[in-house]
Formats: structure tokens, sequence, C-alpha cells
């Protein structure tokens, strides 16, 4: 990976050069991350970047040459320039295990260390967090509409290179089940998936042709594109070619539940009773939801997932809430902020569906309850790792706190958060 200190915007720089001038830098601060409100539509956030941000924390550096950049451009000096180069977080991190779901005020995550080494982590933390957070919510809610059905994240062609790896591994992370990205294969281990596009089809002077050699080359386990041309003589063609054994046949535009309902009324006269059928085309929530009772066996989900108002911004904010062990805040209208550490709980019923969220300031002296789980756990320590951020973990884990949420959270329509939070 490369070095990640230049993620960073100017400001940050000049606090700790003004900090280091001042001897303010080395007071020991937290601060915390967390959303002040749900993005429009969201009654849960989900908490994912966890694992690629203290990859990229463990990477935070400053060549040389960067830093004669910067100070030839006068955004540093010299003194700031001489910490710089031996940057290295020591502090402390604790946060919601990746995967978890969030509310509003919820303290996703606390970065405790000298003013100096934390300060200029705000860009970092922010840009990976908003962004898979953000991703992981509007996937989640896609799971929940697939009801089971399995999703395909292919949206690496609608955003940057770089955020389309991060995107399908959210995804994977809230429960898609592959990605058509081989980068987020190789380096999340994300499983794969894909076949063939239109252009494919198009290249063959027959239908029938094209099906054929993709048969050849990948058996008649294979999805085969149908709806190139016409999507009945398609269907018809796909099965005389690979038999009733043939995997899967994709559609990708029309009117997708009558379309579906079509499809498998052919397929099943064919006797192609087994093969399945997955859609794709824009796909969102609510179109998922739609197909509910439609024969769609699963989903190919792009455009909605990576880009636009499909996944609206998770509003993550890093604010300063303490210096020295004594509480600080904004008093800000409409921005203001609690001050003091704090520790978040989540309440549950007998039944293990959650309740109420409880963040408590570390002075207050709140007494969990028998079935009050602790939601703010230690990530780093001394600056090393000592829990398990892989993806396959924070998989596991969203798996069974989405569980525990209650059906109110769930809801794809307007409403207010799923788990009411009380400030302690």
């Amino acid at each position: 990976m490369e070095p990640t200190g230049l993620y960073t915007d100017q400001y940050e720089l000049t606090m700790l050069s003004a900090a280091l001038a001042d001897g303010t830098a080395h007071r020991r601060c937290s601060f915390e991350v967390f959303g002040r409100r749900l993005p429009e539509l969201r009654r849960f956030g989900v908490v994912a970047g966890t694992e690629r941000f203290l990859a990229a924390l463990a990477e935070f550096r400053y060549s040389d040459e960067e830093l004669a950049i910067l100070t030839r451009q006068r955004v540093i000096d010299d003194r700031c320039a001489e910490y710089l180069a031996g940057y290295r977080f020591t502090g402390d991190i604790t946060g919601y295990a990746e995967g978890e779901p969030y509310f509003p005020n919820s303290p996703i995550l606390t970065v405790t260390a000298s003013f100096a080494e934390a300060v200029v982590l705000e860009t970092l933390v922010l840009s990976i967090l908003n962004h898979d957070s953000a991703i992981a919510a509007a996937a989640a809610r896609m799971v929940i509409a697939a009801g089971g059905r399995p999703l395909i994240e292919m949206g690496s062609r609608r955003t940057h290179e770089a955020a389309a790896v991060a995107a399908a591994r959210a995804a994977y992370l809230v429960g898609f089940a592959a990605t058509s990205n081989l980068a987020a294969g190789a380096r999340f281990d994300v499983p794969t998936a894909g076949t063939a596009a239109h252009a494919f089809t198009l290249l063959h002077d027959e239908e029938s042709t094209a099906f054929a050699s993709q048969i050849a080359a990948l058996g008649t386990g294979t999805t085969l594109l149908v709806d190139t041309y016409d999507i009945h003589r398609g269907i018809e063609r796909a099965v005389e070619v690979a038999g009733a054994e043939l995997g899967a046949i994709r559609i990708d535009s029309g009117d997708l539940t009558v379309l579906a309902r079509q499809a498998r009324d052919q397929l099943d006269s064919l006797g192609a009773t087994r093969t399945k059928i997955v859609v794709s085309g824009d796909l969102d929530e609510f179109s998922i939801a739609a197909l509910a009772a439609a024969p769609v066996d699963s989903y190919g989900v792009g455009t909605s997932l990576v880009t636009g108002s499909g996944v609206p911004t998770a509003g993550l904010v890093y604010k300063l809430v303490e210096v020295d062990g004594r509480p600080v805040a904004k008093r800000s209208e409409n921005k203001s902020t609690h001050g003091g550490r704090k520790q978040a709980w989540r309440r549950h019923r007998e039944s293990g569906t959650a309740t109420e969220e409880f963040v408590v300031r570390e002075a207050a002296g709140f007494e969990p309850e028998e079935r009050d789980r602790l939601l703010t756990l230690p990530l780093l320590a001394n600056g090393e790792t000592v829990v398990d951020v892989s993806l396959a973990a924070a998989r596991d884990h969203h798996r069974r706190a989405v569980v525990a949420l209650p059906w109110e959270a769930l809801k794809l329509s307007r409403g207010e958060p799923g788990l009411p939070v009380s400030l302690i």
C-alpha cells in the first residue's frame, strides 16, 4: 500500500504547525467519529471501512520529498516537517465492530492520542468511513429487499477505479454474494462472478453461435444473456444450445417483473425447470422489493449502489471531545457536540431484539443490564491492532447484528431511526 500521509487536508497540517509552536501539540486528546443524523430514508447506518482505515493508518508516512514540497509551499514550517518525518501513530482507537449498525450520535470510532498524532488523521478517517459506510448502508437495504436471494455487485464501470474496489468490499460485508470486480477478489477475497455482455453476442453472426461459444468455454452451468435481440427467441436458442441443464439466463432490460414471469413459463415449457433467472439493469432496493413475487433467483446491482442518489453520504464527522481528561464541546447552532469520551451499549429484550442504544460518558457511572451489549471495543492499543478486523469477521458480525434489529429498523420507507439513542 502506498504512503497515506498526504491524504490530509491542509488545515490539519497548519493546526499541527501552530500547536507544535505553542506547546499544545502533545496534549492528550480524544477525537470522536459520529453522525448527527442518518441520511434520508435510512433507518440505520452500517460501520464499514475499519479494516481499510487501520491498514491506511499503518502506512501514514511522509517522504523527504513530500516534506520538502510542503515546506517550500509554506504549508508547514521546519519544526512541523521534522515532526512529520518521524510520524508513527502510537495512540489508542476504540469503536464499533465493522459491520455494526449505528444510529444518530453513535460514537462509532474514538481516536485517543496526542493532538499532533490525532488531528492529522481527520481526512483519512472520514474519507474511508464515509464512503464505505454509505455504500454498506445502501447495500444492506438491498439485501433486506432481496429477501435471501443472492445479489452480485456490478458497479465498477460507474465509479472511480479505487472506489469500485472499496464498494465491492462494502457490499460483500453486508451480504452481497459476489462482485464482478477482480481487484476486490484479489485484495479482499470477495467471490467474483461474470460471464458475458451484449458485445459478445454482437460479435458473432448468430446469437446461437455466441451461446455455443460461451457454453464451450464455460460449460452448461453458465449464465446466458438472452435480451440482445428478442428475449423469447433468445431463451429458445439458449435452451437449444445448452439443453435443459443450462445454469441461468440473464435479463438486463425491460419490465423485469413481466419478463421474468414469461421467461419462467417458457423455460419450464422447454424442460429447463432448474435454469435460474438473473435480472440486472439499474436495480435499487425499491425495484428489488417490487420483484419479490417474481420468479427471480438473483440480482445484479451496479449504478444505484456506487453512484447517485441511491447512496447519500453517511455524513460522519470527526470532532475533538476531550483534552487532557477534560470534556470539550462545540456550541454552534445545529452543529453542537457532546463532550467527553463515551461508551455505547445496546439494550435487548429477552428474545434478543434490540430496543435502545445508550451513549454513556465514561464518568457517568452507567450500570448496564444483563442483556446490554457493549458496542465500543478496543481496536488499537498503543498503535497496535488488538482485534480481528478482517472482512470475514465483519461480514459475520453484520449478519448477527442486523438479525437483532427491530422490524421497524428494516423498513425501506421514510421514518425515524430504527433505535432511539439516549445520551447519559
